[in-house]
């Protein structure tokens, strides 16, 4: 069982490096940000504890979003 938890997690982290662009040098971040999302997954009795792993995290307050997750410009609308 325990296999499966860090198998979850793994996958986890390796969707938040994803998500955030893959940078290097966070793989110690990434996976306790994995971590506690699995085990508030679980503590909250979430579904069999999972999570998808391609879910992409929630983007932390103050931190950019990647660039193509920005959101697209409004066309102005014009009065006839």
């Amino acid at each position: 069982m325990h296999d499966d938890k860090e198998d979850r997690i793994r996958r986890r982290a390796h969707a938040i490096w994803e998500a955030e662009g893959r940078p290097e040098g966070r793989h110690e971040a990434h996976w306790e940000q994995a971590r506690a999302e699995i085990e508030a997954i679980e503590a909250s009795g979430g579904p069999d504890g999972q999570m998808r792993a391609e879910e992409p995290a929630a983007q932390p307050a103050g931190e950019d979003a990647p660039a193509d997750s920005a959101p697209k410009a409004r066309r102005q609308r014009t009065k006839t």
